[in-house]
């Protein structure tokens, strides 16, 4: 029989009519190479995009035309078939593994590149509309952490992937995974998007906390608003915040009383330096500082957080009126003091630099 590269999968048979004839002309079972060579030509046909399936009728159609009269040859032939199919599939399936392998070696190059602000811009745009992503219009970025590391393949990815898909479909969105963490970059005028990726983020990571940087313009900009994200994590680490999800646009105070580190921490030492002496340290004054003026300066409210008694609290709140000159329910003495205890919190003090 004549197999034309016409029919489906045609190209992908040569040699294959002639070694069935030779198994059931002499019965033997097929060499290494020739195994080899079905190998060679599953990859081939792998490269080539054809569908597997109409590579298999092809080759039942090849054997039908070559099948032998005789029963000890049919057996033969038989077993050449069982041989020669196996070898051309697993060639196949390998240049597919391949080829997965490839593209996700690629996505996270480009996903590192663009995180990072590596590659040149023209070329990393260009890459960019691969992953369905405009680098011309404005993006923002989510970053989500957990108690565990994720990685592209993790049940909690896929579980976030899948839910955002559910709900919105393709919306030039791009979910992936960077040091552990969960990341989602959209347009900046999908808000929704975002805000539905930190919804299932902190569930699928059993109250993991989600931060959103801030839309920012072309390649440049999604490094600018993953870097936001990242902050506003580190800074509600070392701020204590209880906010499962942080808007860096509602951070931008911190970084401002942060810029000059030598005048915060001269404020620090000079309002808070006298709580070092109390009995028992610091730490209580401060936690009672923090809840008061986080419960709007509602002493009741205040109480309740830090499990005292109003009358305990109010004790407090005078000891550090006594210690430090400054009078916490005072409207004039309040900014300083509340002020002092954010730049407290940013430099770690008392054990930090302050």
């Amino acid at each position: 029989m004549t197999t034309t590269t016409d029919e489906p999968g045609g190209g992908h048979l040569e040699g294959y009519a002639r070694i069935l004839r030779d198994v059931a002309a002499s019965g033997r079972r097929m060499t290494r190479d020739e195994r080899e060579s079905r190998r060679l030509q599953g990859e081939q046909a792998a490269e080539a995009g054809l569908p597997l399936r109409a590579l298999v009728r092809a080759h039942l159609a090849a054997t039908r035309a070559e099948w032998p009269g005789e029963p000890a040859a049919a057996d033969a032939v038989l077993a050449a078939v069982e041989q020669g199919v196996d070898a051309f599939i697993e060639g196949y399936e390998r240049a597919q593994r391949l080829a997965v392998r490839q593209a996700e070696a690629a996505r996270r190059e480009f996903i590192d590149d663009l995180l990072y602000g590596r590659s040149d811009l023209g070329r990393l745009a260009e890459r960019a509309e691969r992953f369905g992503l405009l680098l011309a219009h404005e993006h923002a970025v989510a970053v989500a952490e957990g108690p565990e590391a994720y990685d592209d393949t993790h049940p909690v990815t896929r579980q976030v992937e899948s839910a955002l898909i559910a709900r919105f479909g393709d919306r030039s969105t791009l979910l992936t995974t960077k040091e552990g963490r969960l990341i989602c970059i959209a347009p900046g005028d999908q808000n929704d998007v975002l805000t539905h990726f930190a919804k299932q983020a902190h569930a699928a990571t059993s109250g993991g906390r989600v931060a959103l940087g801030r839309p920012h313009n072309g390649a440049s900009g999604v490094v600018h608003s993953y870097e936001e994200a990242l902050n506003a994590l580190d800074l509600a680490e070392r701020m204590h915040l209880d906010d499962p999800l942080l808007r860096a646009a509602d951070l931008l105070v911190y970084p401002v009383l942060a810029r000059d580190r030598q005048a915060m921490a001269d404020l620090v030492d000079s309002t808070l330096g006298p709580l070092l002496t109390a009995r028992g340290g610091p730490g209580p004054h401060l936690d009672t500082l923090a809840a008061y003026f986080d419960s709007g300066c509602v002493s009741a409210r205040a109480a309740r957080e830090l499990a005292l008694s109003v009358r305990a609290l109010t004790y407090r709140l005078d000891r550090i009126h006594s210690l430090t000159g400054y009078d916490p329910t005072d409207p004039q003495h309040r900014y300083t003091l509340q002020t002092a205890v954010i730049g407290a919190r940013l430099l770690g003090w008392p054990e930090g630099e302050a």
